[in-house]
């Protein structure tokens, strides 16, 4: 194994009784700063904090959620009291986009800026970037994380990165041939409108670009085979989940490397996971098989660090042994995420389950649907609309929503009432796509 495969080999590689050392000297000295610092966890926790607390003893401490730190930066704008560093400190502040709520203010210092950009370039590093490639940058840089901490990341590594973001599609496809680009980091549903701009203004196709490799992140889908494989076909690039995080947690802490689809969580040093169950609450073993809510505690942060937050990711651990990329770090897979699942007639039903259908049936559909929940639910059937593949003619779409809801019932076990639509009738963004429409009762 040469030194080049990884970006920091003395942590990627380390063995999982020293990490578990490690974690444990360093949990002591945030649990301390923490009690000095932390007025939000100085009133949730009581004097827990002053206590020796040892990792496996944080499974007794209640959980942080999303809404107390909103309610924490409403009280004491705009950091909130879970600000532990002085405010000078601060060089740098994001906004999230508010979609689940309302918006949080996340605070970096110099020191939280150095370390997720190292944990970043960890993971586009695994998945394949490296000094002398050009990648373009096209995700949003407005007040968003994806943006300028994702460029820091990608710069980490060595490469060069073109700072594009968002917006202008034609104008980055004829950057990309001036300059010759030839990795792409953006949303995985963003090529489907780079396709179509080809077609309709360049009269090109995908691989006309020579793109390499393309770094995703920010959906779900990824671990998909049938959508991957059908993604590099069509484009001839190696396509990688490059940057699974949480902008309150850390930008980036898995990714996935070359020799499967599965995403290592690269993060031990600094975060550490539990998994929980999600109808019980209780901490389950981190072993192969394992699927659980993930719930993460800062190892290392100066600004806004947090204990036991939830993330409201449910992954699938899919591996603990050592990778033939060398790392020895979990592997997993996302399955959803708490606040999309839904019920179907007493069945908790994942968009990603429905994605996974429809990407494989390529003879029936292009892969692109939203699912529509009318009300709260629960419900008696999944809702979807679905566009035609290209070429599927509008006299076979009542025979194709057929063979789709057997699909999707053989593989969910919920009724699906699909609804069959136009060809690219639904839009392409450069941007976060949501696959939920939540129609009012």
């Amino acid at each position: 194994m040469t030194p080049t495969e990884h970006f920091h080999p003395e942590i990627e590689t380390m063995s999982a009784g020293d990490m578990r050392a490690l974690q444990a000297r360093r949990w002591q000295e945030q649990r301390a700063y923490l009690a000095a610092h932390s007025g939000f966890y100085r009133t949730k926790l009581g004097q827990a904090l002053d206590r020796d607390l040892d990792l496996d003893a944080l499974q007794d401490l209640p959980l942080t959620d999303k809404e107390e730190l909103r309610a924490s930066q409403e009280a004491a704008y705009p950091y909130g009291d879970y600000l532990t560093c002085p405010e000078t400190k601060v060089v740098r502040l994001h906004r999230t986009s508010g979609t689940t709520g309302r918006s949080l203010i996340l605070a970096n210092s110099r020191a939280d800026a150095r370390i997720i950009a190292g944990q970043g370039a960890r993971g586009m590093w695994a998945s394949g970037l490296r000094p002398g490639d050009r990648v373009v940058h096209c995700l949003n840089y407005q007040m968003w994380t994806g943006g300028v901490t994702d460029h820091l990341t990608l710069e980490e590594t060595g490469a060069t990165v073109l700072p594009f973001g968002v917006g202008n599609t034609k104008r980055l496809i004829e950057v990309i041939r001036e300059l010759g680009i030839n990795v792409i980091s953006s949303t995985p549903s963003y090529p489907a409108l780079l396709k179509k701009v080809l077609r309709e203004e360049f009269d090109l196709a995908p691989r006309d670009l020579g793109l390499r490799l393309a770094l995703f992140g920010g959906e779900a889908g990824l671990d998909n085979p049938d959508f991957r494989r059908a993604m590099e076909d069509e484009w001839g690039f190696g396509v990688r989940n490059a940057n699974f995080g949480l902008s309150e947690v850390m930008s980036t802490m898995g990714a996935q490397c070359e020799h499967g689809t599965d995403l290592h969580f690269l993060s031990d040093d600094v975060v550490f996971v539990e998994l929980l169950d999600p109808g019980t609450g209780h901490r389950l073993p981190i072993r192969e098989g394992t699927t659980g809510e993930l719930v993460c505690t800062h190892l290392k942060k100066e600004c806004q660090p947090l204990v036991r937050y939830r993330t409201r990711d449910v992954l699938t651990v899919t591996g603990t042994g050592r990778c033939a990329c060398g790392r020895t770090s979990m592997r997993f897979r996302v399955s959803g995420r708490t606040d999309d699942m839904f019920n179907v007639r007493g069945i908790n039903i994942f968009p990603s389950a429905i994605q996974k259908v429809l990407a494989a049936a390529t003879e029936l559909t292009t892969g692109h649907f939203r699912i529509r929940l009318q009300g709260p639910g629960p419900y008696d059937r999944v809702q979807i609309r679905a566009e035609a593949a290209a070429g599927l003619a509008e006299a076979g779409w009542a025979t194709a929503a057929r063979q789709l809801e057997a699909r999707i019932r053989d593989v969910t076990g919920a009724s699906a009432e699909i609804e069959i639509i136009p060809f690219e009738a639904l839009p392409r963004t450069d941007g976060k796509t949501s696959l939920i429409e939540r129609i009012p009762a």
